[in-house]
């Protein structure tokens, strides 16, 4: 089942962004951040919303949706970030059950344009994902500046 996540949710939630940190980049994340910073999304609904994946009642997979103002197509971009998929759960659909629901969400409103990711240039298993679903690696590449 594919349902956004409430505040209850927020402890798996930043569970999950600790694990995936660690396993996709070698970070060790400060629990006490990552859990204020998941907060922060649900007191602000603005920032954008977790949508989860549950299975058997639990939480099998999730990602972070923000939204990005584009004035090319006067609309909004939805980001999709953090995401994890339980390793015992991968292989079984759930990124696909969550990106179907984006998608779907996307379709059926006039306001929204599309749908974006970064992903690690190392995390070769996750390209293959995405690919698979029908995103392009289009012809920008990010640059960033983030303050120590």
């Amino acid at each position: 089942m594919i349902r956004s996540a409430r505040p209850d949710d927020a402890p798996v939630i930043a569970r999950l962004q600790i694990l995936m940190a660690r396993e996709t980049e070698g970070l060790e994340l400060d629990p006490d951040t990552v859990g204020r910073g998941v907060a922060a999304v649900f007191a602000d609904p603005g920032r954008g919303g977790y949508v989860v994946a549950e299975s058997d009642g639990r939480i099998a997979g999730c990602l972070l949706v923000t939204p990005e103002w584009s004035d090319w197509r006067n609309g909004t971009v939805l980001w999709i970030q953090s995401v994890y998929v339980l390793p015992e759960q991968r292989g079984r659909g759930v990124y696909r059950a969550l990106w179907e629901h984006l998608r779907e969400r996307v379709e059926a409103s006039p306001d929204l344009h599309g749908l974006r990711l970064y992903v690690d240039k190392r995390n070769t298993a996750a390209q293959r994902v995405y690919t698979r679903l029908g995103m392009t690696r289009e012809h920008y590449d990010l640059f960033e500046w983030l303050k120590e």
